[in-house]
């Protein structure tokens, strides 16, 4: 029976990447998405017709986690189990207003909501997840993290607050859920060159400062991040637990 990966934010990115490396490799596939359902349905067809998989796009608003229940109910009519929970979906725009700036410009609200979207819609989905992977032995759950929480980055005390959070969250998760064979972990990317990242006022200069500081010399790419997340979900792994596994070209010691 074919196992089942259920992750928000699937269609652009890291979060798209990360989706057809599991479909590459049998896995079926359930994502999120936040508001074309049109581009995320043509999107769940391509993937069945590629990989031969199953997959299916589900409307997600991750600034509303208790959605996750109702959203993993619907998962339930279509999927018979599920192995794997990767919380990846982010925001932008207006919702992050207050949020990402420099300290003496941020507001309550803008901090909230990427807390929001990032602590608690991890809490949430992972805990509606570790239901269903305790029916089926176990499973593994990841969540995406930075090194924005380890490295100083322009703007970014509003995310890198929370990422650090996140992480934290992980570590307790993995405790209390390790006894029923769950995993649970954290991929930290370095700047990752995405369209969220394009979008940065700074993207230039956040670029060239990466590749010069990397000794790869490049910058990551949305690959880089979902080849992390296939191994940390595999049983080549099958005994890493609370970590954070940092993907970012070595760019946080340099």
């Amino acid at each position: 029976m074919s196992k089942t990966l259920v992750i928000s934010g699937g269609t652009r990115g890291i979060g798209k990447a990360i989706v057809e490396r599991f479909a590459r490799e049998g896995i079926d596939v359930a994502f999120t998405y936040n508001s074309n359902e049109e581009i995320a349905n043509e999107y769940a067809q391509k993937l069945t017709k590629m990989y031969g998989i199953k997959a299916k796009a589900y409307q997600l608003n991750v600034l509303e986690p208790e959605q996750y229940k109702d959203l993993f109910k619907k998962i339930d009519e279509d999927f018979s189990r599920v192995d794997f929970f990767i919380s990846n979906a982010i925001i932008s725009g207006r919702a992050v207003v207050g949020g990402f700036g420099p300290f003496m410009r941020l507001r309550p609200k803008g901090l909230n909501n990427i807390y929001t979207a990032t602590v608690l819609a991890f809490v949430v989905g992972a805990q509606e997840a570790a239901k269903r992977m305790e029916k089926v032995g176990g499973g593994s759950i990841l969540t995406l993290s930075s090194t924005g929480n380890l490295v100083y980055t322009p703007n970014y005390a509003g995310h890198g607050s929370s990422k650090a959070a996140v992480e934290t969250m992980v570590k307790y998760a993995a405790h209390e859920l390790g006894p029923k064979q769950i995993r649970v972990n954290a991929v930290s990317g370095g700047p990752i060159d995405t369209d969220a990242l394009r979008a940065f006022p700074n993207y230039e200069e956040v670029k060239a400062a990466t590749i010069a500081r990397s000794p790869l010399e490049r910058m990551g790419t949305p690959e880089d991040i979902a080849g992390a997340c296939w191994f940390l979900c595999s049983d080549e792994a099958g005994w890493i637990t609370g970590q954070t596994l940092v993907i970012d070209g070595g760019t946080s010691f340099s």
